[in-house]
């Protein structure tokens, strides 16, 4: 009797967890069967996720999202962007109103082992500073003390600042708003002595101030911030599709892969760039997409390089040099797996 409970738990457990994981692996069939993709976004940031005057949505995470879309759909516009605050953004991707989250968050412990989510990766490597006014007379965060300092509430922002004006023992007044338009706003209407974001963030941030000359990015980096999408958790297939779309992006351009020579390195002998391009093995099927899925994504959005200088350095209003979002091979920290 016991070995026949026993065999019913184990074969009852078994067509559980087989009829659970098939309605898990679903996200794929259901952005295809929509016909769109729906992206969380930020609700403006520029360099990252921004729409323009027209209503095109334009930065380095949109680009992600778009090459989401270009490797189901071959087409980058199959995307719905909805734009979610600080606050909100984790609670819209646990309900499955996105399918992916883009939208400069921070992957820490926390948000990996209890939100039921999945970082995919790190598409941005930053840290948190501060923005001050140059008649302030402060060079350097370490003397902000006694100042009033606006952040964003629900952020990592909020806390590194408690962590970094106690490890400092210096006093401040914390002065935090629901978004960051809000926030930025506050400290232009001179309601606080500092701001503080992403390094990042602080760049685009100022160019919404009335006199972005006359404010200053301070030197420290108080602490990590590793940007990067998100996804449900119990989605292996959809996991594996997000992160590896931003992995194609960095092989991409660490083999030489662009825009104007993608049709070009399809005739290539290097086996590295057959196999990323799908003239040779099966590695698109691997993660539910076509052979050609790569080919489509730099056709279509670019490398991982062509992204980043458009949207955020020396071809943007940022500037912002490459640094740790360099590619391995040049000193920098953004390294992907081969496909093989």
């Amino acid at each position: 009797m016991k070995k026949f409970v026993a065999a019913a738990l184990a074969a009852g457990f078994g067509l559980a967890l087989s009829a659970t994981g098939a309605s898990a692996q679903a996200t794929l069939a259901q952005v295809k069967q929509r016909g769109i993709l729906n992206c969380g976004s930020n609700t403006g940031l520029a360099g990252f996720g921004v729409p323009d005057a027209q209503g095109n949505w334009k930065g380095l995470d949109v680009d992600l999202c778009r090459a989401i879309s270009a490797t189901i759909f071959n087409d980058p516009n199959k995307v719905k962007f909805i734009p979610l605050s600080a606050k909100d953004r984790f609670t819209a991707l646990q309900s499955g109103e996105v399918d992916v989250l883009v939208r400069n968050s921070t992957w820490t412990m926390t948000r990996d082992a209890s939100l039921g989510l999945l970082f995919t990766g790190v598409n941005y490597y930053d840290g948190q500073g501060f923005l001050v006014r140059k008649k302030l007379g402060v060079n350097s965060a370490l003397q902000l003390n006694g100042a009033s300092v606006c952040t964003q509430q629900g952020t990592t922002t909020e806390l590194n600042l408690a962590d970094y004006f106690r490890a400092n023992n210096l006093k401040y007044e914390v002065v935090a708003f629901a978004s960051s338009d809000e926030t930025i706003k506050a400290y232009d209407a001179g309601r606080c002595d500092a701001f503080t974001t992403d390094a990042s963030g602080l760049y685009a941030e100022r160019l919404k101030l009335t006199n972005p000359d006359e404010h200053l990015v301070l030197p420290e980096i108080i602490s990590k911030e590793p940007l990067g999408p998100a996804t449900r958790n119990n989605d292996p297939q959809w996991f594996n599709l997000v992160k590896w779309v931003h992995f194609a992006m960095l092989n991409a351009e660490e083999l030489g892969v662009t825009q104007a020579n993608v049709d070009e390195k399809l005739k290539s002998d290097n086996p590295e760039i057959k196999r990323l391009l799908g003239t040779e093995g099966k590695f698109g099927e691997q993660v539910g997409l076509t052979a050609d899925w790569v080919v489509r994504i730099v056709k279509h959005v670019g490398n991982y390089g062509e992204s980043f200088e458009r949207n955020v350095g020396q071809g943007s209003l940022l500037k912002i040099a490459r640094g740790q979002n360099g590619l391995w091979t040049k000193g920098g920290l953004q390294y992907a797996p081969p496909v093989r």
